[in-house]
């Protein structure tokens, strides 16, 4: 509970949104808070409530008896050469399930990022979590770190990587030939990506947050869309009307929907941007998308 007792303002969840995605550095965003807490904000508070708690991003337990985790490597010749990430598949014994790549924000495989892959299992799906960086240790156990370590390496590199985990995935033993995808953030760009380089690739994709793909390879995308987008997101919400224009012009099947009153990142649990209302509408509207495309 805040010491004076009023919400955070929104300005603070702006300055974060900035600072994680580099467009201040952490001394500014401190800089920043520090004018709250001359206005009565405990600066303790503020740094708990914006920077992420991953003891709170457990929905699922590891060790569920529902769901089995593991540790999968796959070949990324046009990327880091090598790739590694978190596969889960339900404890049912099936010949083939959907299968859904998870892509997570800009600062590699975060607990929270496995614990949706997790989700999605619970829920029926065999779900593949790469790691952008395994090729440099892997997540590093924070997030600034993680940031810093994700941004060092080359994009188009991460980017081959993804593709060759999505090529894995929805080839994989496990598969029913139909490849689903969701990504948070840089995650939600990576959808997007994934979507347009190669128009056989996706059966389903659902953006949280993500900008779209360079305008050049936007015409290749022909798997339906479900793009999930908060209210107060200025960042990204502003390239939205000539993505849609550009969807339209490809004759894309895809639904909108604008979280109202919710920040970036409002489907992550782990902070205070977490938005349960909406994020519990947003999952199960995930859960059923890709349970009518991927069947």
């Amino acid at each position: 509970m805040l010491e004076n007792n009023n919400p955070i303002p929104q300005e603070a969840f702006d300055w974060y949104d900035d600072y994680a995605h580099g467009g201040m550095d952490r001394r500014t965003f401190m800089k920043k808070l520090g004018t709250l807490v001359a206005a009565g904000y405990s600066m303790s508070v503020l740094t708990s409530a914006l920077l992420p708690n991953y003891a709170l991003a457990e929905q699922v337990s590891f060790n569920d008896s529902d769901i089995v985790a593991s540790y999968e490597e796959f070949d990324s010749p046009s990327g880091h050469g090598k790739g590694r990430g978190y596969f889960v598949k339900p404890t049912e014994e099936k010949a083939h399930y959907p299968v859904v790549l998870v892509v997570h924000e800009n600062r590699g495989l975060n607990p929270y990022v496995k614990d949706v892959a997790r989700r999605l299992a619970k829920s029926g799906f065999v779900a593949f979590a790469p790691d952008a960086l395994f090729p440099v240790g892997g997540y590093p156990g924070n997030d600034d770190e993680g940031r810093a370590l994700q941004k060092g390496l080359d994009r188009s590199k991460i980017q081959n990587d993804f593709l060759a985990a999505a090529n894995f995935l929805k080839s994989h033993p496990l598969s029913n030939g139909k490849l689903g995808a969701v990504g948070f953030c840089f995650g939600g760009y990576m959808v997007n990506y994934l979507a347009a380089v190669d128009s056989q690739l996706l059966s389903a994709g659902v953006p949280f947050y993500g900008t779209p793909a360079d305008k050049t390879i936007r015409q290749n995308i022909k798997a339906p869309l479900l793009i999930q987008l908060a209210e107060l997101d200025k960042r990204v919400n502003k390239s939205w009307p000539e993505y849609e224009q550009d969807l339209k012009a490809a004759g894309v099947e895809y639904n909108m929907h604008m979280y109202k009153g919710a920040n970036h990142g409002f489907h992550n649990d782990s902070t205070a941007r977490y938005d349960e209302e909406n994020a519990d509408l947003a999952w199960q509207r995930t859960i059923a998308f890709f349970t009518q495309k991927l069947a």
